[in-house]
């Protein structure tokens, strides 16, 4: 009687390890510790950690140390990461989906791009799936305006003008104004603007202010032109092999990353700005004229980006532009 109790016990301690079995994921970025949209990354982590019981162990690699920005899609679907975030509108030649929010003046302001990021959930979704990987939460970026060397009063200024191309629709601006493309990530930016290779670009005042931008540039023309999205995505398999609890944790720790990523985006968006000025970035009110010429480099890719999205684009369309 005593060895089938030893036996029995011995064997619920073989056991205990794969009970109480820990897993570990890698989450890369490609934007700096500081950044806002990190922050709420490593809140996310903490927020699995403990909701997890410490069963889920994420490690988060900012600043792309572990893949570089274009890399991180392909990393989390062939399972190099379990999950990463990713800058959607850096994919749009893969689908014109992935674009949407890099339209010029189709959605300026924050409940336009809420609005649009609810649209383009179920595609992302489908798509997503589609290469076994699975959307998380979407967070936008603050509203993207013109980093310039030069005051500008028209789209005519910046011919000719060495423009930091990060996406397929900021190259495409730089082909419709008549600037020079020089293709440039986030993490290599400062080192870009402070050598000469760049000399403007369309973008954040968060990302002016994490690359130091106005110890080279003085002019942020506020365009409010989109406001593109960061979207943390998992690798379907990995999150499967979660347990239903730890599965529960990871939803909703990403549910409420969502709700508070866009209410952070939103709230630094003016204190980007106040910090740039103090760092002697004056924060230029674009003339009409320019603004003009904007919405006409904004209908031109529309109608570009109508044509390659198809029947999908559509829905996106009229799903974002209903009352």
């Amino acid at each position: 009687m005593r060895l089938t109790s030893l036996l029995a016990a011995a064997s619920l301690v073989s056991l205990a390890p794969a009970a109480w079995a820990q897993t570990k994921w890698d989450l890369p970025s490609a934007y700096p510790a500081s950044n806002f949209h990190t922050e709420n990354l490593q809140q996310f982590v903490a927020d699995v950690d403990k909701a997890s019981g410490g069963k889920l162990k994420i490690t988060l690699h900012p600043n792309a140390s572990l893949f570089k920005a274009q890399e991180i899609k392909r990393a989390v679907q062939g399972g190099q990461a379990q999950l990463g975030e990713i800058l959607l509108v850096n994919f749009e030649n893969e689908n014109p989906l992935y674009g949407a929010d890099g339209i010029p003046l189709l959605a300026t302001g924050y409940a336009q791009a809420r609005k649009l990021a609810e649209a383009q959930k179920p595609l992302l979704n489908k798509l997503l799936a589609a290469q076994g990987m699975q959307l998380l939460y979407t967070v936008a970026w603050p509203p993207q305006g013109i980093f310039v060397k030069k005051e500008i009063a028209s789209v005519a200024d910046m011919r000719g003008i060495k423009w930091r191309a990060y996406s397929p629709a900021t190259g495409k601006i730089a082909e419709l104004i008549g600037a020079q493309p020089v293709t440039i990530q986030q993490a290599e930016l400062s080192q870009a603007l402070a050598t000469g290779v760049v000399e403007s670009y369309m973008s954040s005042g968060a990302t002016g202010y994490d690359t130091k931008t106005y110890e080279s540039i003085k002019y942020f023309y506020d365009t409010q032109a989109w406001l593109p999205k960061n979207a943390l995505i998992v690798n379907k398999k990995a999150f499967d092999a979660l347990d239903k609890p730890t599965q529960d944790a990871v939803l909703k720790a990403a549910a409420d990353a969502e709700a508070r990523g866009w209410k952070l985006s939103q709230e630094k968006t003016d204190w980007y700005k106040k910090a740039l000025t103090e760092k002697g970035m004056k924060i230029m009110t674009p003339s009409p004229k320019l603004m003009q010429d904007l919405q006409q480099v904004g209908g031109t890719m529309l109608a570009d980006w109508e044509k390659k999205a198809g029947a999908d684009g559509q829905a996106l369309l009229a799903a974002f532009r209903k009352p």
